[in-house]
């Protein structure tokens, strides 16, 4: 038992004085968090910024990072039980839509949508995570459902505040799809009482593809059962568009959208 206890703390000092030295430590510290990352990788994920976000243009690097707390992807959010789990409970009333192609704003095409108050208990859970996971306060009461066809696109625009607050989540369900972010004029996207922006629920630029030509942009990669949160500066000086599947790319590769249904919370204006 003696020498059993002189090995121990023999062990003991030497871990220590390993951890004592800046390499060594920074090596074991390496190591601890790749296990960390092996336990953590079935669960919910926050992506990194070289994950899934592509920038393109001359960013600056303030607004860069500023982006990058503003615009979040949880890879893995639901699992498929939890995916099905939601569909069934919507599913339903969706096959009785029609997918409509002129949306009041001219934003979707290719879509049908319903709100829901009351969601079963297993689903609720699901709602109430989304809450917490990206909402210091309560959501609206009412939860957006949002089915987008193959062929659907919503277009570049902004939302404004008067309908709805700060932040935005939406889960991915069906289908992988790409959401692009096009940096807009600061005067245009600045929103009060008395700015022209307020008065309705979306403001889409009139010449998109020049303001891209000539603004940064950033594609986001929204991974089936994934949550996107934006907020703040993402939401309110970029448009935001999910691509069709004519130019639907990140980094180089197509990714084809098929049939989307996107879960959506939003908190109050």
């Amino acid at each position: 038992m003696n020498n059993f206890l002189k090995l121990r703390t023999a062990f003991t000092k030497s871990i220590y004085l390993i951890q004592e030295q800046p390499s060594l430590k920074r090596i074991i510290q390496f190591i601890a968090n790749e296990r960390k990352c092996r336990t953590l990788a079935t669960k919910v994920q926050h992506t990194s910024e070289d994950s899934y976000l592509e920038f393109k243009g001359n960013w600056p690097n303030e607004e860069k990072q500023c982006f990058l707390q503003d615009m979040r992807i949880f890879i893995n959010f639901v699992n498929e039980d939890e995916e099905q789990q939601l569909l069934s409970e919507v599913e339903p009333y969706m096959k009785r839509l029609r997918y409509e192609y002129d949306h009041w704003d001219n934003a979707i095409h290719g879509f049908r949508e319903t709100e829901r108050k009351h969601w079963y208990p297993e689903n609720r859970k699901i709602i109430d995570k989304i809450r917490n996971t990206g909402f210091a306060d309560e959501i609206m009461p009412f939860v957006h459902v949002l089915d987008l066809s193959s062929e659907g696109v919503i277009k570049p625009h902004v939302d404004s505040t008067r309908y709805c607050g700060n932040i935005i989540a939406g889960l991915s369900l069906l289908t992988d799809s790409v959401m692009r972010l096009v940096r807009i004029d600061e005067e245009k996207c600045q929103q009060n009482d008395e700015s022209n922006v307020q008065q309705d629920y979306r403001t889409q630029p009139e010449q998109s593809h020049t303001l891209l030509a000539s603004s940064f942009h950033a594609n986001v990669l929204l991974p089936r059962r994934s949550l996107y949160i934006m907020s703040n500066t993402a939401r309110y000086h970029f448009t935001h568009e999910i691509l069709p599947n004519a130019v639907s790319t990140f980094r180089g590769q197509p990714v084809r959208k098929d049939r989307r249904i996107s879960i959506i919370c939003r908190n109050e204006p």
